[in-house]
């Protein structure tokens, strides 16, 4: 059988912590593979804008949570969240940032095709972030673009994190000196020419996951080519928002998101 990108296979409904909210992990196609991830629809026939939730993580680092996905859907707005390749039963491996982008752009059509979506909205959450930039910049058509705690810069992320630098080396095929070209595929810095959507920039200025100065380079970069730009620092905050701030941010980030119309 032949699949068109972003065409749902198969459709499995899933508990929901939210009677108000349906959830479905669903199996959809990219790029020859079959990806997984996990749609929640407010129930009835509202037409709503489309919340593209990109995770962040590797394999089982960061997995997609059925409770914060539908916090954004209970915002109004019909979430779809990838797993990405290879995980929960995709095809494939993931790339941080690499081919797996095509997961994500697939998951973007699938949102635009909906029969309920009205335009689709762009969220990444840590090394979500470069996913969320690659997505809008291959997507001009993109109604926003957030990034909380965003990787920008992927050679930054290997200086920063030592920690990462063996699975980045394996999954990546190097180091940043010997393979500069496939550390620069993964930084969307060197793209944002083509980017037409408003971004939001959220990071916590206490974060040692991801630095805020991710966020700086990617601000300072937006702002040189006139490009809408918002940013929101917290400096007393970590790359995790204690309970009541994150709700709160979640409602203001989601307000911001509709006032771009």
């Amino acid at each position: 059988m032949n699949f068109e990108n972003g065409q749902i296979i198969d459709k499995q409904r899933f508990p929901s912590p939210n009677p108000a909210i349906e959830l479905s992990v669903v199996t959809y196609y990219a790029n020859g593979l079959h990806i997984k991830g996990l749609l929640a629809e407010p129930k009835g026939e509202e037409l709503y804008d489309g919340f593209l939730y990109l995770r962040g993580g590797i394999k089982n680092v960061g997995k997609v949570r059925p409770g914060r996905i539908v916090q954004f859907a209970c915002e109004g707005f019909i979430v779809f969240a990838p797993f990405y390749r290879g995980n929960q039963g995709g095809d494939g491996n993931e790339d941080f940032g690499g081919d797996d982008r095509q997961d994500a752009f697939a998951a973007f059509t699938l949102l635009q095709e909906h029969i309920r979506v009205k335009r689709v909205h762009v969220f990444g959450f840590s090394r979500g972030g470069v996913m969320a930039l690659l997505t809008a910049i291959q997507f001009p058509e993109a109604a926003s673009v957030v990034t909380w705690g965003g990787v920008s810069d992927m050679f930054l992320t290997y200086v920063e994190r030592k920690d990462l630098r063996r699975m980045m080396k394996r999954v990546i095929g190097g180091t940043p000196t010997k393979f500069p070209d496939r550390y620069k595929y993964r930084t969307p810095l060197f793209q944002l020419e083509k980017l037409q959507a408003p971004v939001l920039i959220i990071h916590g200025e206490q974060d040692r996951n991801v630095s805020a100065e991710h966020s700086f380079r990617l601000e300072k970069r937006l702002k040189a080519l006139n490009k809408k730009v918002d940013s929101w620092y917290f400096k007393e905050y970590t790359h995790y928002f204690p309970p009541n701030v994150n709700r709160k941010t979640v409602e203001d980030l989601t307000s911001w998101m509709k006032s771009h119309e």
